[in-house]
Parts: C-alpha cells; structure tokens; sequence
C-alpha cells in the first residue's frame, strides 16, 4: 500500500523508540508470558475473580491471549487508534483480544466502570477526564495519543474572527464540562477575556450547533473533529483556534487511561495494550488515508478524504509518555486551576505525579 507521509512532526525519538521497543517488547513478552501467564497472577487467580483481563489460551504454539474491554467513542476520530490497532493487527501482535465498548454516559460513569473492572481502559480528552479523576478513581493515565481535534470556529457574517471579536458574544456547545469549553476558556482567559463574564456559553446538541449560529442565537462553536472540520467546509464560518495553536502546538490532547488493579496485577498487559495503541497511533500519522478508511468502517462521520485530512492535520507522532506527560498534565492542571475547573490548593506536580502510571519503562 501506498504509505501517505503528508503530515509528520518532529518526534523522531519518541517514533524511533515505539518501533525498536515494539520489537523487543513482543519477542520479550511471548517469552514471558508463555513460561508462566504472568509472574504477577496465576491462571487459577483469574478464574476465581474473573475481570475483563482474563486470560484466554489459544492453539498450542500462539502463546496465551489476553481479553481486555476497551471504552471508546466511536462518533469521535481522535480515538481512532482503538480501531487501527484492532484492524491492523497492533493488538494481536501483542497478544491481545480487544473488545469495544463505546461509551456515551458521563466521565464519571466512564472512570468508574473502568476502576471497577466493567473496561479494563479507555482513550479520551485530558480535559475532560483530569476534573474526575481529581475525585481519585483508581484508574491511570499511561500515555498521551496525539493532539488536535479541538476548534473554535467563528460566524463571519457576525464578525466572530478572532479571540479578541468573542467579547460579549455567546459560543455554542455540546456540554458545558466539555473539553472544547474547557480548553478555549484558558485560551480566552490567557488573552485577557473572562471565560465566565465576558462570554456566555450555551448548551445544545451536538449536531443542532450550526443551527444555533444560523438563527442567531450563538456567534460561535466550540467543537472536536469530525463536526468541528466538516462544518468549517461551510464558507460562512471561521477558525479561529484550535488546540493546536501556539504554544499549545506540541501539546497531546487525548490519552489512554487504564483500570489501576490491571496496572499493578498485570503490569505486562498494561505495557503491551499502551504500547500497541501508541504503534497505532504511529500508523495513523504515517498512512492517514488507511486509518481514515478504518475510521470509517466503524461508522466515523465524513468521507474518508475528509477524515485522512482531519487526521493530517492531527498531530499522531506526538505520543508523551514518562516525565513529558507529566509535564503535560500538570501544566493543563495549572490552566484548569485559572478557569475554576480544578481547585486551587491542588498540587498540579503531585497529582500528575498521582494520575500517571509508567508502564513502558
């Protein structure tokens, strides 16, 4: 297949460690794993407390499978790693039997069916997962996926072009704890707009939001991909930011969270579903247009030109994990701090330090 290279930034170590360590991680896991399941639990553990991570042997010779519940969003393209790895075989090259649950309750009801065991692990926004598990789910973050996917599109006619224009106009969302809302409140707020006073924000469903902007109601939308792209098609609206901007250019975004019992019970399942989603994620940023297509058949929105472009413009070789995460979720800690979302007297090092489990080292 023709590889598409259109979009790659500069993350060469980060990409270069995924696919030597993804070598060495397999032959050195069938290793492990064929001698003795686990060092960690017996077989005859997971048949008295059967979990979502159980143990399934396959045909002698294919080493033992291990079955895991995966939550996702399937209408939301920047979790479309979960997909690539099931259909292009990342899973199953380490071992794993992945099944989906797409998930469309609160995140609370998400992290909790996660740390109580219904999902062994989920992929999502930071942004909208770092308040709840403030709360202290006992679920991790192991890696960040990739950033982009969040837009603030503007109506022209409304003269809504620019963060400055927003003063005293109303913005559009799907939720009022959502990401987008979350996100481009720090960004006003670092530009001087009171996110709570200076704009308004108004709730209604998700595909309803260009209607908003149609009848006057709302000057703008906040929004992810695939909705946010396709609706910027319209020659009416504006982007006016993205979480791609500026500093926030080398940023993820979305990352994969797993159940903290799996982590400490089964360390080496949790290593290798980390590793194969983040060898998906590599293969997202080299051939777009196949995972567009992969997508797709799961029922994304938009045609696969417009879901390959959506996921150039994506930023799939920026993967963090280690002390960058970190990094990276104390520093949104501290933005959330500055728009009332997380408390104040939080320690952004320590419950970084808290929220992140390193399960590649």
């Amino acid at each position: 297949m023709q590889r598409d290279h259109e979009f790659r930034p500069s993350h060469v170590s980060r990409r270069s460690l995924l696919l030597t360590s993804g070598a060495a991680m397999t032959a050195t896991a069938a290793t492990v794993i064929s001698a003795s399941a686990f060092p960690f639990a017996s077989p005859a553990g997971f048949d008295r407390a059967p979990r979502c991570g159980s143990i399934l042997r396959t045909a002698a010779g294919d080493g033992p499978v291990t079955k895991l519940k995966l939550a996702w969003n399937a209408t939301a393209i920047c979790t479309a790693s979960a997909p690539v790895a099931k259909e292009r075989g990342f899973f199953a090259r380490h071992n794993l039997d992945v099944e989906f649950v797409n998930f469309g309750g609160s995140t609370d009801q998400l992290l909790e069916a996660i740390a109580t065991g219904k999902a062994d692990a989920g992929i999502g926004m930071a942004l909208r997962w770092l308040k709840p598990l403030e709360q202290g789910f006992d679920v991790k973050i192991t890696a960040g996926v990739h950033g982009g996917c969040l837009r603030l599109i503007g109506a022209k006619a409304a003269g809504v072009t620019t963060l400055e224009s927003l003063k005293g106009k109303t913005i559009a969302v799907s939720d009022q704890a959502s990401p987008e809302k979350n996100f481009f409140s720090i960004m006003l707020k670092q530009h001087g707009i009171d996110p709570e006073t200076d704009v308004t924000w108004r709730q209604y469903p998700a595909e309803l939001l260009p209607l908003a902007v149609d009848k006057g109601e709302a000057q703008a939308i906040a929004n992810s991909d695939p909705r946010a792209y396709i609706w910027l098609k319209d020659q009416k609206f504006v982007e006016i930011a993205t979480n791609l901007t500026g500093a926030y250019a080398t940023r993820a975004c979305c990352v994969l969270a797993v159940r903290g019992s799996l982590i400490r019970e089964q360390p080496l399942v949790a290593r290798a579903l980390t590793q194969a989603v983040l060898e998906a994620g590599e293969h997202l940023g080299d051939d777009p247009t196949d995972a567009a297509k992969v997508f797709a058949g799961y029922g994304g929105k938009g045609s696969v030109e417009d879901l390959a472009q959506m996921l150039r413009s994506h930023t799939h070789h920026h993967h963090p994990v280690g002390h960058d995460l970190q990094a990276e979720i104390a520093a949104y800690t501290d933005e959330l701090k500055l728009v009332n979302v997380i408390k104040k007297s939080t320690d952004s090092q320590k419950f970084a330090a808290r929220v992140y489990a390193d399960v590649l080292s």
